[in-house]
């Protein structure tokens, strides 16, 4: 009942679901206009009653893949990687191989399964275009307190960012609440009265004429906090599709820079570094 242009990017923007399978949607007859099956992903209609069809995931059986991974870290209990930009974590709607998963099963003998069968050791996430640092469990009992460290704010993490413009105010700290866009629930705002607390803090590390490098330590994990929040002041990440405009050339320029947390098992301090990414040296 809502007036719209086009199907596709109507659709796009109100489920959580990436282009190519709204593509697939449409192509499998899921997508109804009044009753009427669409199959053209560019129809162009003023308003009516849409109904999708959203098929059940098949539980995938993963295979190992021989990828390259850069190990920070790794002993009996956990491992920490260096994950590369433009590499999934997992797999999901779209994504069925070359995950970060599918290397671990194929470098790593076991993995926690708390996770469940398609998420083997992550105990936490980065954006498939995000680099940097990422903790991997090898058992449940590590990343059950892997799980909780996280949950009671017991694992710091300081991010690097490549962002538009140069900020007025070199140190600063973002308070907001963060929540489902209402207008694109593929997005996350700052911008909501519903919504968890968000704590970002940030310091201008060099800047030129229309970038600056910052370092971004955030308190909470809310999804694309850092990405939400320099946005919200107008200095959003290069590259950031989603949330600026995004540059073909340019991969979204966020970096896991350090992690620092005890050991789930030996309660031994640990800190590790991911060092900046050839891709911030070029453009800096």
């Amino acid at each position: 009942t809502e007036p719209i242009k086009r199907l596709d990017k109507y659709l796009v923007e109100n489920l959580d679901i990436n282009r190519s399978m709204i593509d697939k949607l449409f192509k499998d007859e899921c997508v109804t206009l009044d009753g009427k099956v669409v199959t053209k992903t560019g129809s162009r209609v003023s308003n009516g009653t849409v109904e999708v069809i959203i098929p059940e995931l098949k539980e995938l059986k993963l295979q190992a893949q021989d990828i390259p991974l850069d190990f920070i870290y790794q002993d009996e209990h956990i491992a920490v990687v260096n994950k590369v930009s433009g590499m999934a974590v997992h797999t999901g709607p779209g994504i069925y191989d070359g995950t970060l998963v599918h290397a671990l099963l194929h470098h790593v003998k076991d993995l926690s399964g708390i996770g469940g069968t398609i998420r083997p050791g992550i105990v936490h996430r980065l954006d498939k275009d995000t680099s940097g640092l990422i903790i991997i469990a090898k058992h449940d009992k590590a990343h059950q307190k892997m799980s909780n460290m996280f949950k009671n704010r017991e694992v710091k993490k300081i991010y690097l960012a490549l962002v538009k413009g140069v900020l007025g105010v070199k140190t600063g700290t973002i308070e907001t609440l963060i929540g489902r866009d209402r207008h694109n629930r593929k997005k996350m705002s700052a911008n909501v009265e519903v919504g968890k607390r968000a704590t970002s803090h940030y310091k201008v590390i060099k800047e030129h004429e229309n970038i600056s490098l910052i370092e971004v330590k955030i308190e909470t994990g809310r999804t694309h906090q850092i990405r939400v929040h320099m946005s919200y002041l107008n200095h959003p990440i290069v590259g950031d599709e989603l949330y600026g405009k995004g540059e073909k050339d340019k991969r979204q320029m966020l970096h896991a820079h350090k992690l620092s947390f005890k050991h789930p098992i030996t309660n031994i301090e640990m800190n590790f570094e991911a060092p900046m990414p050839e891709d911030f040296t070029y453009l800096l």
